[in-house]
């Protein structure tokens, strides 16, 4: 199961939106209305998570070069180039 974020979409032209969250499985289908209100809904699509450890010499890196070689590219941030 997942959380999304919905918000309404608003009528007037000053009107806000309002922001709510749902827990639904990746497999439902997207709101079109507000459980409660019945106002019409949109989800909000945001950020991801990513995962971070720490380098040899402290400095973040991400999970997926982590003990795969370097992996940073160009500018080496970890510390073990």
């Amino acid at each position: 199961m997942a959380i999304y974020v919905y918000e309404t979409i608003p009528e007037q032209p000053d009107e806000l939106p309002m922001r709510f969250e749902v827990i639904q499985s990746m497999k439902d289908q997207p709101l079109r209305r507000h459980p409660d209100t019945g106002e019409r809904v949109r989800r909000v699509i945001s950020g991801g998570l990513g995962l971070m450890g720490l380098g040899a010499k402290g400095a973040a890196v991400p999970a997926a070069t982590r003990g795969s070689g370097c992996g940073c590219g160009g500018a080496c941030m970890c510390g073990r180039c």
